[in-house]
């Protein structure tokens, strides 16, 4: 099987050389005017001519011929650089009359020459599922909803801000290795693990059955049983007698008032998963208070529980852990409440209590570690009390051997593997004929596009070998599947061309490319049938599948992965947030999931719904939960549901800049940086990123000191000739920005570790805390063309003036997300050609996205 995949990874590097030579056209010489080569002479020659010519680029040694990529490539950035005034550098601006010559000789040749090559061979090659893609193109078709093989494959590699760049997504005999044993373990879950299903466990645990210990770290304020809303004080022992005579008193109740953070006992006694599967969970629970009584009172708010999935360590988190179930809100009248968690084989679940705080531990000098509690508000420590939780589970699928089995083996009968290392075999009297059979059943449902015979030949000779050398049938079954789920067919997604070789290939690419731009994942029955029609591409049509995948719960792979990648939210969790600082932020694991859960959903509603492209900058409404009502001074809402929430016109929120994710992610967790902040808006937002420092310049050191030795700084930046180009174009951007913290929250003063007026306190884990308030913010600043700006509202309103490049940098995001490259040369008057038709709408998002899709972009249609 190795050898045959290295043929088939053989198969694609030739794939990648047919595609590269069908795009080296005819030759097809410049026509360069004597007065255009002493242009280059006079002003480039200088720099760009013999051995050590600048960047490396000589231009006598230029061939002027345009039929080979990497040279048009060369005359296009030429063309770019000039038009955009970067050459000549040092600020030697090219008379307009020059640089007018060198555009319009130039951009009519280079055009026509990059649309000869797409119309040729199509406008890109192959592109390789992105580790995520193949992920859930697994788990759909093995229907394995919940099938985990990322981890197992090495990360793709990120240019241009995204991670689904054509030329990025290389394959390495590492990722070789890696993708055949995530394959391998993928065909194994998806067998029957015996001849029977697993027995199912069936419990009803009383509060005292439910965590593993007495007590928990962090004192009886952190988690005690109650009777009668009273703390009953059960020691390690009682409680050890409690379990040993299994006398239950099913009116006690276990109150937890932590979050679940290291060193944490909170999972039920003695309970570990027997095997890999669903479990459901059904539970009676309130939200309480305690008070300095240790009285429990009914909870004032709902508080948000989730599980997490873990091993069974004693107090320490450790290994594999993780949130599942979702979020629950329990609220303050006792209730029963029910969800299902996904468990491996050994694992047990723990009780995750969100934005509770968690315990300080004390570690003295030759004394015993203790852990102390924060101090008791006025209105007492929220918690969640437990009556009783029932379990069970693995739940057994509908029928068996399960459906993913029947993937594989359809109905053939099964029995306990007598000579395989499987754990079943499977029985027939004729082994070739059903191998025939199963092999081309599973290709059918694997395949993207229809496969002619010499290529399911390939893998029936490889199971009939197979079968030859004695191999069980279920073996030989799974290494040709595994050979096709290592293939290029299955690895690569072909891309649509104008000249298909067959009239329904392009079809097919288009189904293939439309859902995994919108889904991160194979095309459907739906998509499928109709590339098989050859319906597809009609325009009605093809607007009707979008708005159906538009609609779909996977359009939220899309979002994630693209915001990810564009705003940079997978940055979120890159910087810890400085305790001293900003100890309000110690330990909210649960601000920054919110954060993360408003920015996404902030996005998926504005293209859902339509909203013009100025939505992204300024909007009339948040997406907000209990937590970042509080964080960001709202009126409060109930719950751990993100919401629409209209903002009051006097606020100073509204789009992505406002949002905590987007504004942490352009500070380090202890400072803010205008500078950061500016670049990540002119390159993430405008699409026009500043090219890169000179050498040796140091970076601004943002706000620990105050507001006017910040100024200073960026003063300093703009008095020096080789920044005060590009600072003075986004530093302004960033200095409006300084209102708001490394989290998001509103500030009107900078903080201080060393000067200032001393703010004391103690923290949400108990920690006594000092810093200084020092400096009145100010960020108020003026842009390059002279518009004052005073605050983040001006600065709103100054983007919205630039709607039209908003939507480009998002209709170009788009393309390179959906495709695998960027608009080409030739392509950018069809960029154009698009806003043009969304501006009477002002730039409706999903309009842009309509757009794009109907455009010969993304459909690979001839110009």
């Amino acid at each position: 099987m190795v050898v045959l995949f290295y043929l088939a990874v053989a198969g694609v590097n030739a794939s990648h050389r047919d595609l590269s030579a069908q795009e080296q056209t005819a030759p097809r010489p410049l026509q360069l005017p004597p007065a255009l080569v002493q242009l280059f002479e006079r002003r480039c020659g200088a720099c760009h001519q013999g051995d050590d010519s600048a960047a490396g680029l000589d231009l006598t040694k230029l061939p002027q011929t345009l039929e080979q990529p990497g040279i048009r490539n060369k005359w296009e950035r030429i063309h770019d650089r000039v038009k955009a005034g970067e050459m000549p550098p040092d600020g030697t601006l090219l008379p307009a009359a020059e640089r007018d010559l060198l555009r319009e000789v130039l951009a009519p040749q280079l055009r026509r020459a990059d649309a000869d090559a797409i119309n040729k061979a199509g406008r890109g090659t192959l592109r390789r599922l992105t580790r995520e893609e193949f992920e859930n193109n697994l788990r759909a078709l093995l229907n394995l909803p919940h099938l985990d093989v990322r981890d197992m494959l090495p990360p793709d590699r990120i240019e241009h801000q995204c991670n689904r760049v054509a030329d990025a997504l290389d394959f390495s005999r590492i990722q070789l290795a890696a993708y055949l044993d995530a394959v391998e373990m993928a065909l194994r879950e998806a067998m029957a693990s015996s001849v029977t299903p697993p027995p199912v466990l069936r419990e009803r645990l009383q509060a005292t059955q439910m965590f593993q210990e007495a007590g928990t770290f962090g004192g009886r304020e952190a988690m005690f049983y109650a009777k009668n809303s009273e703390m009953l004080p059960l020691s390690a022992a009682d409680l050890a007698q409690v379990r040993k005579t299994d006398d239950h008193d099913s009116a006690v109740e276990l109150a937890i008032f932590r979050a679940a953070s290291w060193p944490y006992y909170g999972y039920p006694y003695g309970f570990k998963a027997p095997a890999s599967g669903r479990y459901r969970i059904r539970f009676s629970a309130r939200s309480v208070r305690q008070l300095r009584d240790f009285r429990l009172r009914p909870g004032l708010t709902t508080v948000p529980l989730t599980f997490r999935a873990r091993q069974r360590s004693g107090p320490d988190v450790s290994g594999d852990v993780r949130a599942t179930g979702g979020v629950l809100d329990i609220h303050a009248v006792p209730s029963t409440f029910e969800t299902t968690l996904l468990l491996k084989e050994g694992e047990t679940f723990e009780y995750s209590l969100l934005g509770l705080p968690v315990p300080r531990p004390i570690n003295p000098v030759n004394a015993p570690l203790y852990y102390d509690f924060p101090p008791m508000p006025e209105n007492g420590h929220p918690g969640i009390a437990f009556q009783w939780l029932e379990l069970e589970g693995p739940l057994p699928p509908p029928h068996w051997p399960p459906p993913s089995h029947q993937v594989l083996f359809g109905d053939l009968p099964i029995r306990a593997a007598q000579q395989s290392s499987l754990p079943v075999e499977l029985i027939t009297a004729d082994s070739s004929t059903e191998a025939d059979r199963l092999l081309r059943r599973f290709l059918k449902r694997a395949q993207r596009q229809p496969l002619d015979e010499s290529e399911i030949e390939l893998y029936s000779t490889l199971v009939s070998a197979q079968l030859r050398s004695g191999t069980p049938l279920a073996e030989a079954l799974l290494a040709g599947y595994a050979a096709f789920l290592c293939s290029p067919g299955y690895l690569y997604l072909q891309p649509p061309r104008p000249l298909a070789a067959q009239p329904l290939d392009q079809h097919y690419a288009v189904a293939q490319r439309l859902s995994h731009f919108l889904s991160n994942g194979p095309a459907d029955a739906e998509l499928l049938a109709l590339a098989a029609g050859g319906k597809l591409l009609q325009p009605d049509i093809l607007t009707a599948q979008t708005d159906r995948l538009l609609a779909r719960p996977e359009f939220s792979r899309f979002v994630r992965n693209f915001t990810d990648h564009w705003l940079a939210l997978r940055h979120l969790r890159r910087d810890t947030v400085d305790r001293r600082l900003y100890p309000e932020y110690r330990f909210d694991d649960y601000l920054i999931e919110s954060l993360g859960h408003e920015t996404r959903g902030f996005c998926e509603t504005v293209l859902r719904e339509n909203f013009p492209v100025r939505t992204l900058v300024q909007s009339a409404f948040v997406m907000v939960n209990d937590r970042l009502a509080r964080h960001y001074d709202l009126p409060s809402v109930a719950g751990s549901r993100i919401r629409t929430v209209q903002l009051p016109t006097t606020t100073m929120r509204g789009g992505l800049l406002t949002q905590g994710a987007v504004l942490k992610v352009t500070a380090d967790g202890r400072s803010t940086s205008p500078v950061h902040r500016g670049v990540w808006v002119m390159g993430r937002l405008l699409g026009t990123p500043p090219p890169p420092p000179p050498p040796a310049v140091p970076a601004v050191s943002p706000d620990l000191r105050g507001s006017s030795s910040l100024r200073e700084q960026l003063a300093a930046h703009l008095a020096d000739t080789r920044c005060a180009v590009c600072h003075a174009a986004f530093d302004p951007l960033g200095v409006v920005l300084e209102n708001f913290d490394v989290m998001g929250a509103w500030r009107t003063r900078y903080r201080s570790l060393e000067e200032g007026e001393k703010v004391t306190g103690i923290d949400r884990a108990g920690h006594a805390y000092r810093y200084y308030v020092t400096d009145v913010v100010d960020p108020q600043a003026r842009l390059e063309d002279g518009t004052q700006l005073d605050d983040i509202r001006d600065l709103q309103r100054y983007l919205v003036t630039q709607e039209r490049q908003l939507a480009r940098n998002l209709l170009q995001r788009l393309t390179l997300y959906a495709t695998g490259i960027h608009p080409r040369f030739s392509e950018r008057a069809v960029v154009e050609g698009l806003l043009d038709a969304c501006q009477p709408a002002n730039y409706r998002t999903r309009d842009l996205l309509q757009a794009l899709i109907h455009s010969r972009m993304f459909l690979g249609a001839r110009e």
